[in-house]
């Protein structure tokens, strides 16, 4: 038997239930692996506590989308892995688990120089910063502002624009404003006097905003600094966006994202992968529970621990 995390109620953190499952089996098109390693996103501990709409509960819940982990059965008309082979996938059901079967399309091979906890950071963060910036053809000559730009997130949309020629002023508070430079950003504080601070930052102007924290605040420094609102987007306000003219990506958006967004999402993960093979890309890695402390790992996101949160089974 394997073991997975799931819930079967929306609540706090200690909803989540180690419980035993079959060992999964692939499929035509899937791969099995033995999992190394699970991210754990925001959006998790939204859906667990019912702050983010979901379908109601009728079964035990799974919980993660993203990992790393070994190759262990390949299914029928899958080319390209081999049994013992290191990968990364995003996109799964239930990454929460010890073993886990994966459409093949959503797995990647990991270089040897990428760790499990590494490839498990990867997923979510690095495909929403991908796909919003290509989404807003953010590229040499913009200034973009992000707000939270010490988060997962936020961080990957630094090194993304900064290495697309963008110069980014990102939001953060002043404890983590070592982490944005390093990244190639300029540290702005969040808080009282926000919008002059970001004026003196970029005398020229800012041409494009993402905003990441979902703060009034954010939304209203974006607001105010950007003309085209066209190229201003939320990731966490989803619900709000229309109203203000402005885009969403996911974060409670109605509007699904397109075919085009959902294929920069994928294509996210092997360019990040080669750029980390290549040292050109940077992850920072928060604390790591075992699979059966996983409401400690809940508790250590929405209390904002520093660098990505995983799970080890």
């Amino acid at each position: 038997m394997s073991v997975a995390i799931a819930y079967t109620e929306f609540g706090g953190p200690e909803v989540l239930q180690q419980i035993e499952i079959p060992a999964p089996l692939p499929a035509a098109g899937e791969v099995a692996l033995r999992i190394e390693a699970a991210g754990v996103n925001p959006i998790d501990a939204k859906l667990r506590s019912g702050r983010r709409a979901s379908a109601e509960i009728t079964d035990p819940r799974r919980v993660g989308s993203d990992g790393a982990g070994i190759v262990t059965a390949i299914g029928e008309g899958v080319d390209g892995f081999r049994i013992g082979q290191p990968v990364v996938f995003f996109g799964a059901t239930g990454a929460y688990a010890s073993d886990l079967v994966v459409s093949a399309q959503n797995v990647h091979p990991r270089p040897p120089l990428v760790s499990a906890a590494e490839g498990a950071a990867l997923g979510i963060p690095v495909g929403t910063a991908y796909q919003t910036l290509r989404s807003l053809s953010v590229g040499a000559g913009d200034t973009l502002l992000v707000h939270g730009g010490s988060g997962a997130v936020g961080q990957a949309i630094i090194q993304f624009a900064v290495l697309w020629g963008a110069t980014v002023i990102a939001t953060s508070s002043e404890r983590r404003f070592d982490r944005v430079r390093e990244l190639g950003g300029l540290p702005v504080a969040y808080g009282e006097g926000l919008l002059e601070r970001i004026r003196e930052a970029a005398p020229a102007g800012v041409t494009v905003a993402i905003d990441a924290a979902g703060t009034d605040e954010a939304l209203q420094a974006s607001l105010d600094l950007v003309a085209d609102r066209e190229r201003i987007a939320t990731l966490v306000r989803g619900k709000d966006a229309g109203g203000l003219g402005i885009r969403a990506f996911s974060g409670g958006s109605p509007s699904p994202l397109t075919a085009q967004q959902l294929a920069w999402r994928a294509e996210s993960v092997p360019v990040t992968l080669a750029l980390l093979a290549a040292g050109a890309f940077s992850l920072e890695l928060g604390p790591s529970f075992p699979l059966s402390e996983a409401a400690a790992a809940h508790r250590a996101v929405e209390e904002g621990a520093d660098g990505k949160v995983t799970l080890t089974p």
